[in-house]
């Protein structure tokens, strides 16, 4: 080789070595998610987003984001492995059926959650105060958020003696909050009818049997598959004249007719708090569970028109936004 050529040669060798070095520098964060990767992303992980820049973390520059996501639990634990298998620095796993997955997949790599539903009841960590393992983030009390939720639903239907409550059958928690509902609901003097389903196709039918059983209103547990067949979830309220309740605005603004909830964007954008401390070497098992602080009522008063309901003015005055 002249020269000339294989001083080429190795510009063209260091160039190479300096760019695989820059991306080795390079953190990379694995998105879990409970719906397909989306360009751009949605709306509470682009605040994720925004505030890992705003703590200087960079896509392209300093950190690479990878997504992986699915509208069922089923494929959680193989989406999972898939990042453990990139060797990710930390992964966002937002609610607990990805916690679950990422779990099961990896006790090394850190795991954040966003608003786990009730990381104690399920195992993934020790103690709110102390994690204790590879697993942190920020609880929404799921449990205890459907309780509440039973409460508000009493509230605006005083005469109502049966409840249905709608759950994921393959979600980790369904069983312990559908358990707290029924405490909280015989402490009300009231009945639940429950239904557990595994596909969107189920939601008519159990809707048919909330119903039959007597029931004005239920409760649809959030979760991946309520969220991502929230649209036919509102059609069957309305087709079978029924009330529905859930934690997330989504859930009402595709047309049920109340959510009380936390704010998801707020968890989200406090999440991004937890990565940061983790990829500047923070251990998470000492990282505390945080709770979520903002809570919200909506109310979806085209909804209440059609099904012939009237809200109560007192429930309406406590709404923080209602959508006419």
């Amino acid at each position: 080789m002249k020269g000339r050529e294989f001083i080429a040669a190795l510009g063209g060798a260091a160039a190479w070595l300096l760019a695989a070095r820059a991306q080795q520098s390079k953190k990379i964060v694995g998105v879990l998610q409970s719906f397909e990767p989306t360009n751009p992303p949605v709306p509470i992980l682009q605040t994720f987003l925004k505030r890992l820049r705003e703590l200087g973390w960079i896509e392209g520059q300093n950190l690479i984001v990878e997504y992986r996501g699915a509208p069922t639990i089923d494929r959680m634990t193989e989406l999972a492995a898939d990042l453990v298998r990139m060797k990710v620095d930390v992964i966002l796993a937002p609610a607990t059926p990805q916690v679950e997955a990422a779990s099961r997949v990896t006790k090394k790599i850190p795991i954040v959650f966003s608003n786990h539903a009730n990381p104690v009841a399920a195992g993934h960590v020790s103690s709110l105060a102390h994690p204790g393992g590879n697993i942190t983030g920020l609880s929404n009390l799921m449990t205890d958020l459907t309780v509440k939720g039973l409460q508000i639903v009493n509230d605006a239907f005083p005469s109502a003696t049966v409840i249905g409550a709608l759950a994921e059958a393959n979600h980790p928690l369904a069983q312990t909050t559908m358990k707290a509902l029924e405490a909280e609901a015989s402490n009300l003097g009231l009945r639940v009818h429950t239904g557990l389903a595994r596909s969107p196709d189920e939601y008519e039918g159990i809707l048919s049997s909330f119903k039959r059983a007597g029931t004005t209103a239920f409760i649809a547990r959030s979760s991946p598959l309520t969220w991502n067949g929230r649209v036919r979830l509102a059609e069957s309220a309305r087709k079978y004249e029924l009330a529905g309740l859930s934690s997330a605005r989504e859930m009402v603004e595709s047309g049920l007719l109340m959510s009380y909830g936390p704010n998801y964007l707020d968890l989200f954008r406090r999440s991004a708090d937890y990565v940061d401390k983790i990829l500047r070497g923070a251990d998470p098992a000492d990282l505390p569970v945080e709770q979520a602080s903002k809570y919200e009522l909506l109310i979806n008063l085209k909804t209440a028109k059609a099904l012939g309901l009237t809200i109560p003015p007192a429930l309406l005055a406590r709404a923080d936004e209602v959508i006419e």
